[in-house]
């Protein structure tokens, strides 16, 4: 495991509180990580255009939200001159082949189906985790 030379930043778009601490605790399970969580895409674009909100390294989101759903949100990401250049993978329970590819035709940088077992959901995230904090190299902040 890398340790990083400054604090790893996540969005974690979820509005499942369950999800969400699960998300954390596997976040946790790996190193301190810096996590953010809001529960639609209203507050998540809250968030990312505050100021004085530290810009994530990755977003991590759900498709099926109240008020403004993952779907919405990702075609607002990728569409924002200032967001688009975020990684985002989408980690909802749908794997319909619609949803899928409509999150890649939106530009998601990845797409994982929730898995249904603790342990598994646990690693999946984990995965998600090193691949972007281990292997990747991060855009430098603005």
């Amino acid at each position: 495991m890398t340790t990083p030379t400054r604090p790893y930043d996540v969005l974690l778009v979820e509005d499942d509180l369950a999800d969400a601490m699960l998300v954390q605790d596997a976040l946790t399970a790996r190193g301190a990580r810096n996590l953010t969580q809001v529960e639609d895409g209203i507050a998540a674009l809250e968030y990312l255009r505050d100021p004085d909100s530290t810009r994530p390294d990755l977003i991590v989101l759900d498709l099926n939200m109240p008020r403004m759903n993952g779907r919405e949100l990702l075609a607002v990401l990728k569409g924002d001159e200032d967001l688009r250049s975020i990684p985002v993978v989408v980690l909802t329970t749908s794997s319909a082949p619609n949803d899928v590819t409509g999150a890649y035709q939106q530009y998601a940088n990845a797409y994982v189906t929730k898995p249904v077992n603790l342990d598994d959901f646990e690693h999946a995230v984990q995965s998600i985790d090193a691949f972007y904090l281990d292997t990747t190299t991060q855009l430098p902040r603005p």
